[in-house]
């Protein structure tokens, strides 16, 4: 990250209690939570939220669960409507913006303009710790509908009993997994003649084989449709992949000003000298229910290949969108922001129309928070998301050190520091056990982290992974669970 953590922060790492209030280990020795150590009001935020007389709910009754649409943004670079009958246990998602091909093996159609029906179920009691959690968590089994191509999609391919797309609902927010997909693309093959193979020219941009077992989401029950309401200074923390450099990720910051009509500015100081999210000024798309900018810039630069830079073709410049929810909850503005990459190639592909191809596949989310100053404690509590290792995972934040705790077993996985030294306000400083440095914002009960030169929790999931596919670095959302 920009700024150095502070010895203080390494101190706070190394030495002090991660649960304050029931011992259970410290930061670089997580132990296990072990909720028959406290009860009630003495555990603070360790452990299962309670049940029971005077416990509230985490999520809206069933009926009322149908009420609402969710909108949001998934990691994969898709903007999805997501909807959840919980009396009749159905499920329907729409993609509205998506670079994820509906075919593996190909680039285009899209999923984008798909709505898919399908059931949902709750995990297996015991799955998650308590009978109110469990309501609340919803897996969306294999659903299929009408592809904007006429065709027919179904997710079942995709669907990993093991580790399946789930989406726990929670006050106003929904996060969790959408349905992967195995992505993969033979390359594009340069021909001399509209036939022939390009002598000694391998395929262009070829994508590895990989299977997603789902994509991480968060959406919001209530977006504002106003871009004046972005008005305001922000901190960013972004997340992009790009399949055909197989599948590189890059996180980073940006602090990035907007005006009353979509306008970004880099305000003083900031880590970045130009706007990270968007490419320009933010507009209403024709849906009305979220904001695009065209031409969003590439964290990981223009994509190229030697092939044509010998024949003298010039890298691919940016030409993907950026698509903005603006989310709202709890009071606060949280803007949640996805790159949405694009590739055409002309088939036949020659040196006549190569320069007529587009390849900017670098898809991936954004968080954004305001720059607010986030003082030690003000955040503190259980949240529960999903992270680009392509796993669930809770997060316990508590004062200075925090730690990524399974759902499932509710052991502690990796612990971290955070220093509240803000040289930019709202933007805490991170650094795990192993030293992997990165930053963390909050506003509204979410949560936003990224931890850079670490393998967090374990790496990414076998099942999402090629054998040399990097795990690192590590992002995630996460939504408040309690306090």
């Amino acid at each position: 990250m920009s700024y150095a953590i502070s010895k203080g922060l390494a101190l706070a790492l190394a030495s002090a209690p991660l649960f304050v209030a029931c011992g259970g280990g410290n930061a670089d020795n997580p132990g296990p939570i072990n909720t028959p150590q406290c009860s009630g009001a003495s555990c603070g935020t360790q452990g299962a939220p309670a049940v029971g007389a005077g416990a509230g709910p985490l999520c809206p009754a069933n009926a009322d669960i149908v009420a609402s649409t969710y909108l949001g943004g998934a990691g994969s670079g898709e903007i999805v409507s997501l909807n959840i009958d919980a009396v009749n246990m159905k499920y329907t998602l729409k993609w509205l913006e998506s670079p994820i091909p509906l075919v593996t093996g190909t680039v285009n159609p899209t999923r984008k303009g798909t709505t898919i029906v399908g059931a949902v179920v709750h995990p297996p009691a015991g799955t998650l710790p308590t009978a109110e959690q469990t309501r609340c968590a919803f897996v969306l089994t294999p659903g299929g509908g009408l592809a904007s191509d006429g065709s027919t999609y179904t997710t079942a391919a995709a669907f990993n009993q093991a580790n399946p797309p789930t989406i726990f609902i929670g006050q106003g927010v929904a996060g969790g997994g959408i349905p992967g997909a195995t992505v993969q693309y033979s390359g594009a093959t340069l021909t001399a003649d509209g036939v022939h193979a390009f002598p000694g020219v391998p395929p262009l941009f070829p994508v590895p084989n990989r299977h997603f077992d789902f994509y991480p989401f968060i959406g919001f029950s209530t977006v504002s449709t106003n871009v004046a309401d972005l008005k305001g200074t922000y901190n960013a923390l972004l997340y992009h992949l790009v399949p055909s450099n197989n599948y590189s990720t890059t996180t980073t910051q940006a602090q990035e000003s907007f005006d009353a009509a979509g306008n970004c500015t880099v305000p003083v100081p900031a880590s970045n000298t130009t706007c990270q999210t968007t490419g320009g000024a933010w507009t209403a798309n024709a849906s009305g229910s979220y904001f695009t900018s065209a031409v969003a810039p590439q964290v990981q630069g223009k994509r190229s290949s030697p092939a044509l830079t010998a024949l003298g073709f010039p890298a691919f410049p940016a030409v993907a969108n950026a698509n903005m929810v603006i989310g709202k909850i709890n009071g606060a503005i949280v803007p949640i922001v996805a790159r949405t990459g694009q590739v055409f190639v002309p088939s036949p592909l020659t040196p006549l129309n190569a320069s007529a191809s587009q390849v900017d596949d670098e898809s991936g989310i954004a968080m954004l928070a305001a720059n607010t100053v986030l003082k030690s404690g003000a955040f503190d509590g259980g949240y529960v998301g999903a992270d680009s290792n392509f796993k669930y995972t809770a997060t316990l934040l508590q004062g200075p050190v925090g730690s990524f705790i399974n759902p499932t077993t509710q052991a502690s996985e990796t612990g971290f520091g955070m220093s509240y030294a803000q040289q930019l306000p709202g933007l805490i400083g991170v650094q795990d056990q192993k030293g992997g440095q990165g930053a963390l914002i909050s506003a509204g009960g979410l949560y936003g982290i990224f931890i850079a030169g670490s393998t967090v929790n374990g790496g990414l999931s076998s099942t999402s992974a090629n054998a040399d596919t990097p795990a690192s670095p590590y992002f995630g959302i996460g939504a408040l669970l309690s306090k």
